[in-house]
């Protein structure tokens, strides 16, 4: 109602996607500055922003199936890796030395889910009969089968150290990954495919929100909280655990395909479980069972490793090179502060970055009363 914003007179009302002024102001805002911003800031930036993107629509799928649903996952990274090489091949050029069949994104992109999803979904089985630091441990399992298909089907992936180049961002004869004009502005190509991402960021977020505060997702929290319960009160686990997991790797497979897309290559040792450490820090670091603390996660970390790679000029007893030199190198330094950032939130704010805006957003809600 007017001059009540949060007074709602039907349950629909209440579950809107957008149910506030506020939030609609706030939403609205950001998506023009997610529009301006490749006219103010370089190309490179760009790219890091870009990749943030994509992160981001893989860490909303981990978080459906481990914020809202309960189910411990460690094993992204496996359906990641499933989803590029699916649209790799299905993208490949089919005189290559690797597997390729010179298809349009129109059919890799959603293939490249489709094919994490029914591995997702092949697992589910298993998820239905474990829980807790079982299932971790399965699925912890995925990352090192993943690890040793990817190094040994060479006539696939290519091999350690030779690798393959990523799928071809092509829709309709219009290629993302080139520079252009695109209604009658000149696009370089770094551009180009930051639009692509903001925008398919934005389709899976929408469709991860409305599947959270749908009957669907109702059922996911039940279980989450209390499977038991749950169950007495008819919410069929296996059903829903399958369907938490398909989706979570159908996302999954999709991040993937785009990922390498943007990087242009694909390297099969890249799969491997730190990758999978770095999605589980998106979502404890962004915010638990929320889609706007997904994004925030994977903000965060895909750009931890740019005030990281500066560290060495700063430090001595810290190498910039992978074998070199100092007490530490850049990446062993970064794979400490992953592990030092997710105890540290999981102590001292649970509920993430989002958590830290709720508290910011409530202080200022009841300023200047404390009560």
């Amino acid at each position: 109602m007017r001059g009540r914003p949060e007074l709602y007179t039907s349950y629909e009302a209440d579950a809107a996607l957008l149910n506030t002024p506020a939030k609609k102001v706030a939403v609205v805002g950001l998506c023009l500055l997610a529009v301006a911003l490749p006219f103010l800031v370089k190309d490179a930036q760009l790219l890091v922003l870009a990749t943030a993107y994509v992160a981001a629509i893989g860490a909303i799928g981990l978080n459906l199936v481990t914020g809202y649903a309960g189910q411990v996952s460690l094993g992204h990274a496996f359906f990641l890796g499933l989803g590029a090489y699916t649209g790799a091949v299905l993208s490949g050029d089919p005189d290559h030395s690797t597997l390729g069949f010179g298809l349009q994104m129109a059919v890799w992109l959603p293939a490249a889910g489709l094919v994490a999803a029914l591995a997702g979904l092949l697992v589910a089985p298993l998820a239905a009969r474990l829980r807790g630091l079982y299932l971790a441990i399965v699925t912890l399992g995925l990352v090192f089968l993943g690890e040793h298909l990817f190094k040994e089907l060479r006539f696939i992936t290519g091999g350690v150290g030779v690798g393959r180049p990523a799928p071809v961002p092509e829709l309709f004869g219009f290629r993302f990954d080139q520079t252009g004009p695109v209604l009658g502005v000149l696009l370089t190509r770094n551009q180009r495919l930051y639009f692509l991402m903001f925008a398919l960021l934005v389709v899976f977020a929408v469709l991860g929100r409305n599947l959270a505060r749908s009957a669907v997702g109702r059922a996911f929290a039940a279980v989450r909280d209390r499977d038991i319960a749950a169950e007495v009160i008819g919410v069929p686990l296996t059903r829903y655990k399958a369907i938490a997991f398909t989706i979570s790797s159908f996302y999954a497979g999709v991040a993937g395909a785009l990922l390498y897309t943007l990087i242009g290559f694909i390297e099969p040792a890249a799969f491997n479980l730190l990758l999978s450490v770095q999605y589980i820090a998106m979502v404890l670091i962004g915010g638990v069972a929320t889609i706007s603390g997904s994004i925030l996660g994977a903000m965060f970390i895909t750009l931890l490793p740019r005030i990281t790679r500066e560290i060495p000029k700063l430090l001595p007893f810290v190498s910039g090179q992978a074998t070199g030199g100092g007490l530490l190198t850049v990446f062993q330094l970064e794979a400490l502060l992953y592990g030092l950032l997710i105890i540290g939130f999981l102590i001292f704010e649970p509920r993430g970055l989002f958590g830290i805006w709720v508290r910011i957003r409530n202080y200022w809600k009841g300023w200047p009363f404390s009560y």
